[in-house]
């Protein structure tokens, strides 16, 4: 059995949470708490319409390793948010990270999602490598559109065109 990337149950929701808190606090000290991520308690009404969706990676095991959401914010565009892998399934060679973005990608193209948007920290320099790899590019705050739903933690921001409209 392999790694598996899997649309968001509420089965999930625990060890979502708990997944995403621990890797922010723990791991980047990033001063943020699950009462800061009201989308979090509430995956399917703030991820699941329009053309958003919200994936969990599930180990071969089934625990969840990773997540990644696309957020519908109108005019075929979309936002990538809750990119997380946990610490030990990270790197090339596992490969999780890649496949949630794929997901992501085919999703946004089945519906009609031409551009992502996507915002990230300074000190998360692996997931900036990792999107410029991918073929994400820099882009200036200024250059975000208007209905970009911004974090207040976020200082770099990226974007990548799937296909021209």
């Amino acid at each position: 059995m392999q790694i598996q990337i899997v649309p968001y149950q509420k089965q999930y929701a625990e060890a979502i949470a708990n997944l995403i808190i621990s890797i922010q606090q723990q791991e980047f000290n990033i001063k943020i708490t699950l009462a800061d991520q009201p989308d979090l308690q509430d995956i399917d009404n703030f991820y699941r319409k329009g053309s958003g969706n919200f994936w969990c990676a599930l180990s071969p095991e089934g625990e969840l390793i990773g997540t990644i959401a696309l957020i519908d914010i109108g005019n075929n565009m979309g936002a990538i948010r809750k990119m997380f892998v946990k610490h030990e399934w990270r790197g090339k060679e596992k490969n999780v990270a890649r496949l949630l973005l794929h997901t992501l990608e085919t999703w946004a193209q089945q519906h009609a999602v031409s551009k992502l948007y996507l915002g990230t920290v300074e000190k998360l320099k692996a997931a900036q490598r990792f999107y410029e790899r991918e073929g994400f590019t820099l882009v200036d705050v200024e250059a975000l559109p208007t209905q970009f739903p911004r974090m207040a933690v976020d200082t770099i921001f990226y974007q990548k065109t799937l296909y021209s409209v």
